[in-house]
C-alpha cells in the first residue's frame, strides 16, 4: 500500500492530548490540557439555547455571522485601539486553530521560513510544516524568557517571512513588554515579514504585566495577522469560535483558506456569543481576579511542596522544575506522576526544540477546591525530594 506523506515525519501528535488520556487511564486530576471544570457564564449558556430555539441551524456567512463580527469588531476595537471593519478586517474561524493555520497558509509559501519562538505551543511548529514552510526556532532564556535580539535577527537574516508570536505565552506565561515587541516590529519592517499573532489570553494577564498587541504598534497592522478566541475568555473551549483580524488584503486571503479548510464556524454558537461580546467592562476586571486567585492557591502549594517554577505574568500555565527529583525523562516522570500522585502534567520537551527535559508544565483554570486537592496531592513530592 502507498505510505504517507513525508511531512508526518516531522511532528508527532499532541503531546497534550496524549497527556489527558494518561490522566483518565489512572483517574488523575487533568492540570495537563489546558480547559476549566467550571462552566462558562450563565447569561452565556442561556444566549445559547436561545439561539437553538430560534432556529440558527444552518450556515452561517462563511467568514462570520454578520451581528457576531460586527460585535467583535466593536470588543476589540476598544482592546487593540484599532478601527476594524466586520466586513474586511474579520474572518472568523472553528477556533484559534484554524485561525493560526489559515495565518500560516495565507502568509507563507512552501519552501519558506518562519521564526518561532521555543518554548512553543506545540501547533506552532505543525502549523509551519503542515503548510510546506521550514520552522526556525528561536530560544527564549529563562528565568524570564526573555530572547536576545542578536539571535533573531539571525533568524530574520536566513530569509524569514513570518514570525509566530504568543503573547501572554503559552507554556512560559511570558507577557512580552511593548518595548520587546518594538524590536520584533521593526525587524519585521526590516526584513519585510509578517507576524502571526496568538492573543487568545489576551485577557488573562496579571499585576503588573499589561498586554499590548503587536497590531496596534506604528505601521504593523498591515504586516501583523492577529488569532485569537473566545475559548479561554469566556471558558468555552469546546465552542470552537476563533477568528482572524488583519487588513483588508490579507482577510481577503484568509477568507479564501477559511472556506476551503472548514466553510464555517458553528451558527448557533456564533449567535450566541455575540451576548459574551457585548460584556461591560468590569466582565474582563473579575476575570483576571478570578484567575489570579486561581494562580495564587496553586503557587502557595508549590511553595510548601519546595518545588521551585516561573511564576507566570499571563496565561494560565506555569512550568515547574522537576530537576532535583534527578528524572532525566521529563515524559516517564508526567506518567509516574499522574499514576502515583494523581495529577497530570504535560513534559516540558513538548513545547521546546532545545534538549529540556526537566520542566513540566501545569495549567491551573480549575476551581480552587480542585486546585487545593491537586495541591493536597502534590506535597506527597516532598518525601522525595
Amino acid at each position: 500500500m502507498p505510505s504517507t506523506a513525508d511531512r508526518l515525519d516531522f511532528f508527532t501528535e499532541s503531546v497534550i492530548r496524549e497527556m489527558t488520556r494518561v490522566a483518565n487511564e489512572y483517574g488523575a486530576l487533568n492540570l495537563s490540557q489546558g480547559f476549566p471544570d467550571f462552566d462558562p457564564p450563565v447569561e452565556l449558556v442561556n444566549a445559547a439555547k436561545k439561539a437553538l430555539d430560534d432556529g440558527y441551524h444552518q450556515y452561517a456567512i462563511t467568514w462570520g455571522a454578520e451581528n457576531f463580527r460586527k460585535a467583535l469588531a466593536e470588543k476589540q476595537k476598544h482592546w487593540m485601539g484599532l478601527d476594524l471593519d466586520p466586513d474586511e478586517n474579520i474572518v472568523v474561524t472553528c477556533g484559534s486553530t484554524e485561525a493560526m493555520m489559515v495565518a500560516m497558509m495565507t502568509a507563507v509559501n512552501p519552501g519558506d521560513k518562519v521564526i518561532v519562538f521555543s518554548p512553543f505551543y506545540e501547533n506552532y511548529g505543525a502549523d509551519t510544516i503542515l503548510s510546506g514552510a521550514d520552522p526556525i526556532y528561536v530560544p527564549l532564556h529563562p528565568p524570564d524568557f526573555n530572547f536576545d535580539p542578536d539571535e533573531l535577527k539571525s533568524a530574520f537574516e536566513k530569509g524569514a517571512r513570518a514570525l509566530v508570536l504568543c503573547n501572554p505565552s503559552n507554556p512560559a506565561g511570558k507577557v512580552f513588554s511593548k518595548e520587546e515587541l518594538e524590536i520584533i516590529a521593526d525587524m519585521a519592517k526590516e526584513y519585510d515579514a509578517f507576524v502571526i499573532t496568538d492573543e487568545v489570553y489576551e485577557h488573562i494577564v496579571y499585576e503588573p504585566f499589561k498586554h499590548t498587541y503587536m497590531a496596534s504598534l506604528p505601521d504593523m497592522f498591515e504586516r501583523t495577522i492577529s488569532c485569537s478566541s473566545l475559548s479561554k475568555t469566556y471558558a468555552v473551549t469546546g465552542w470552537r469560535l476563533g477568528y482572524v483580524i488583519a487588513s483588508a488584503d490579507v482577510v481577503n486571503g484568509a477568507k479564501k483558506v477559511h472556506d476551503f479548510l472548514t466553510v464555517g464556524a458553528a451558527s448557533p454558537l456564533q449567535e450566541a456569543a455575540v451576548t459574551a461580546l457585548n460584556f461591560p467592562l468590569d466582565y474582563y476586571e473579575k476575570l483576571q481576579a478570578k484567575y489570579t486567585a486561581m494562580r495564587d492557591c496553586f503557587t502557595s502549594y508549590l511553595n510548601e511542596a519546595g518545588l521551585s517554577y516561573t511564576m507566570p505574568q499571563g496565561a494560565y500555565y506555569i512550568l515547574v522544575d522537576i530537576s532535583a527529583f534527578k528524572n532525566t525523562d521529563d515524559k516517564q516522570f508526567c506518567r509516574w506522576l499522574a499514576k502515583e500522585i494523581g495529577v497530570a502534567a504535560v513534559p516540558g520537551s513538548s513545547f521546546s526544540k532545545e534538549p529540556v527535559n526537566h520542566l513540566v508544565r501545569f495549567h491551573f483554570a480549575k476551581q480552587i477546591s480542585t486546585l487545593k486537592e491537586a495541591g493536597e496531592r502534590l506535597l506527597k513530592l516532598k518525601k522525595y525530594l
